[in-house]
């Protein structure tokens, strides 16, 4: 049997303004808002004079969070949006991969 399924017509997620995090959105704001104490914690310490190694322990831990969120990010994305690209083919693809290709480059830099 041949799938005469036109590309075209293939509505996606991405087509209905939903961004692959959605369905894990509040997971991800619970998340941030656990990172946002972290960061808000370096402050409190800066202003407290504690000392320096223990600041530095406490930045890398909140760089660690981060960079975990923006991997989980980055999945959601591959699976949903470039993979809602795959299905619908041609210029859609590239741009998917290549928007992907600069983020994980972006991620590499840090």
């Amino acid at each position: 049997m041949t799938d005469t399924t036109d590309a075209a017509a293939i509505v996606t997620d991405h087509d209905r303004g939903i961004h692959g995090y959605h369905h894990q959105k509040q997971e991800h704001l619970k998340r941030l808002r656990r990172i946002e104490g972290q960061i808000r914690g370096l402050q409190r310490m800066v202003d407290e004079d504690v000392y320096c190694i223990d600041i530095l322990t406490q930045v890398s831990a909140s760089t660690k969070a981060l960079q975990s969120f923006a991997l989980q990010l980055l999945e959601e994305h591959l699976r949903h949006c470039v993979a809602d690209a795959a299905v619908k083919g041609g210029d859609e693809i590239d741009a998917k991969v290549k928007e992907a290709t600069q983020a994980i480059a972006r991620m590499l830099r840090t």
